[in-house]
């Protein structure tokens, strides 16, 4: 929305216009997303259909709050989420995902409920509890449950821990630096790449590369950014989710403490980001643990907002 409070394109808007004589009524209204305002208002609906109206028709054009996320797209991105962070191994278990990276990582090493509501097992009876719990035994780990928004809940008694949040945008939405790339995408995760991420500030376990590298049905893209030694990583994957949508997922993002601060973690996201839409990426995505508000700050700036939340569940002890 603009200072003076008129909707831009990009915005949510409920659009009121005229409808030419011979209509049953005088007007009707469309809500979705404003895509143009001169030399037509174009605003196209959540099935995808547009309307065109010239200014003259336009009795009403307003900007609303963002449409609520329906359950079945929490579902969506968390399975396009998965292909694009798929641990080692994987197997359904009674509508649960189960992924195993040899402890490197949650995202890897979790199960959760991204079968339909039909599919997925309750956890409070039946052996569907059981059956996780020995399929991660067998590979030596606990079992822990990833249970995002409205698709599963935990155990009584269960840890949970804090949230993570998923922020999402339309990648035509977001607001990208210009400017010439100085940005290298590698198939694969050099020493030099790999010398300078570090998971929650430790250094990587011998599993790393093999995790790092895992991707179903996609493409899986490691920028750097300087050089010889990089001034900041970061991963970026493309896949696909159910509903036909293309996503770009960006993890890994890591600058040299002594470059912070200097906007090359937006700089190297907003290419990974262009590198995904190149490859047919129509919308983006990260996870980010809902307490980081430097990262939440970085992904609000180039326009993304959140979709949706998930948590950790451990058994108690």
């Amino acid at each position: 929305m603009s200072t003076d409070g008129r909707p831009v394109p990009g915005n949510r808007v409920v659009l009121r216009y005229k409808l030419p004589a011979g209509y049953p009524r005088p007007m009707t209204d469309v809500i979705g997303e404003l895509v143009a305002l001169d030399p037509v208002v174009v605003v196209r609906a959540p099935d995808g259909r547009t309307v065109q109206v010239t200014p003259d028709q336009v009795l009403a054009l307003k900007a609303v709050g963002p449409r609520p996320v329906r359950t079945r797209e929490i579902r969506a991105l968390e399975l396009t989420a998965v292909d694009g962070w798929p641990g080692t191994e994987q197997a359904w278990i009674d509508g649960w995902l189960a992924r195993s990276g040899d402890g490197f990582t949650r995202r890897a090493n979790a199960a959760a409920p991204l079968g339909t509501a039909e599919e997925v097992g309750d956890l409070r009876v039946g052996d569907t509890l059981a059956r996780l719990r020995n399929w991660y035994a067998e590979r030596g780990q606990p079992l822990t449950l990833l249970l995002p928004d409205r698709l599963g809940a935990a155990p009584d008694g269960w840890q949970t821990s804090d949230a993570v949040q998923v922020m999402a945008a339309d990648i035509a939405n977001l607001t990208l630096p210009d400017g010439e790339s100085m940005v290298r995408v590698d198939a694969a995760p050099d020493e030099r790449w790999l010398s300078l991420y570090r998971y929650h500030g430790a250094a990587l376990p011998p599993s790393a590369p093999a995790v790092l590298g895992a991707v179903r049905g996609g493409r899986v893209g490691f920028g750097s950014l300087g050089g010889p030694e990089p001034l900041a990583v970061t991963r970026g994957v493309v896949t696909g989710a159910p509903d036909g949508r293309r996503w770009v997922g960006l993890a890994a993002v890591e600058v040299a403490a002594e470059h912070r601060r200097r906007g090359l973690g937006m700089l190297i996201c907003a290419e990974m980001i262009r590198w995904g839409a190149d490859l047919g990426a129509t919308h983006a995505y990260v996870q980010v643990v809902a307490d980081n508000a430097p990262a939440l700050n970085l992904y609000r700036t180039l326009g993304m907002v959140e979709h949706h939340r998930y948590r950790y569940a451990t058994a108690p002890g």
